[in-house]
């Protein structure tokens, strides 16, 4: 078999850790930093010829320099002969960037995919696509993670399931996820409809399903950004009777005015996972940081074996 190698970028090196954990191995050692003037340096401390190796790191902001960072790094092992690189973006940036939704826009999350693959990626892990379609950008195999059993586990094992709870989708975008969450825990599904007059203006806004009187709601997104969307909905939800509202999505980005407008929000828990770092003056009382390590960690173990991913998903 080939010798497994995990290095870590500087965008998430938590998360590499606790995925080298979960495997009972260490990071391997990596040198990165920035010249004077900016550039961007990277050295392997190992040997990683004819290895198998994997590159840990989300292009979360600063998305340029994680993205950058990482074609480093891809080049940097290519350069020395590594057997596969394996770039695992557990968080993957410019993804919303996916179609041409106006005329002279680009379709920026394709150019990214011929980036990493033109540096010299073998195979991309990544989670929670914005658009599972952009797994198509890639001229190289991806594996798609979907950190949905990590957030029913959590509300599970808290009693949230059966009658007790309504699954709200925050927008018609949604829909799909919420419908799977709602299956997964028993409960049934209500639908935030937003009437808009124009990109700034909501017309009416009323909720398709239901009742959610004395309900404890929980609603479901891949990612939280600037937060608007969903807290629109949360306050919907809460003047439709619901007793307690719980948000959960994959990736934190809690960028721009997010944490003020969540901090203000009627819910009661605010779940994210790791796979983006949220720093400490982000951390709301009621947030709570679920971690998706051993997910990955057990897909890169398949990788490296050569068994099935989608198997990992039958089993839980």
């Amino acid at each position: 078999m080939r010798e497994l190698k995990i290095f870590s970028g500087q965008a998430n090196p938590d998360l590499a850790k606790k995925i080298c954990r979960h495997l009972h191995m260490e990071p391997a050692m990596i040198s990165l930093g920035k010249f004077p003037d900016g550039e961007n340096y990277c050295k392997l401390d190992e040997d990683v010829r004819g290895r198998d190796v994997f590159l840990v790191q989300s292009t979360c902001p600063p998305v340029n320099d994680n993205l950058f960072e990482l074609l480093v790094m891809i080049d940097c092992c290519k350069r020395a002969s590594a057997e596969r690189i394996t770039a695992v973006i557990p968080y993957y940036g410019y993804a919303r960037q996916d179609r041409k939704d106006e005329g002279r826009v680009p379709i920026t999350a394709k150019m990214v995919a011929n980036l990493i693959v033109r540096a010299g990626a073998d195979r991309v892990l990544t989670m929670d696509l914005h658009a599972a379609q952009i797994q198509g950008f890639f001229d190289v195999p991806v594996d798609h993670l979907y950190a949905a059993p990590v957030l029913n586990e959590y509300f599970s094992e808290r009693g949230m399931v059966n009658e007790k709870i309504v699954v709200v989708s925050p927008d018609e975008g949604s829909i799909k996820r919420a419908v799977g969450h709602g299956k997964r825990l028993g409960a049934p599904l209500a639908i935030v409809d937003k009437r808009r007059t124009s990109a700034l203006e909501v017309q009416q806004s009323t909720i398709i399903g239901g009742p959610l009187d004395d309900k404890i709601v929980l609603m479901f997104d891949d990612m939280i950004s600037t937060a608007g969307s969903i807290c629109g909905a949360a306050k919907l939800v809460k003047e439709s009777g619901a007793k307690e509202i719980h948000i959960a999505c994959t990736h934190g980005v809690l960028c721009g005015p997010a944490i003020d407008r969540l901090r203000e929000a009627p819910v009661d828990s605010i779940i994210v996972t790791d796979s983006i770092p949220v720093p400490e003056e982000k951390r709301l009382p009621n947030l709570v940081q679920l971690s998706v390590a051993p997910l990955l960690a057990e897909a890169i173990k398949r990788i490296h074996h050569d068994q099935s991913i989608s198997e990992l998903f039958r089993e839980r």
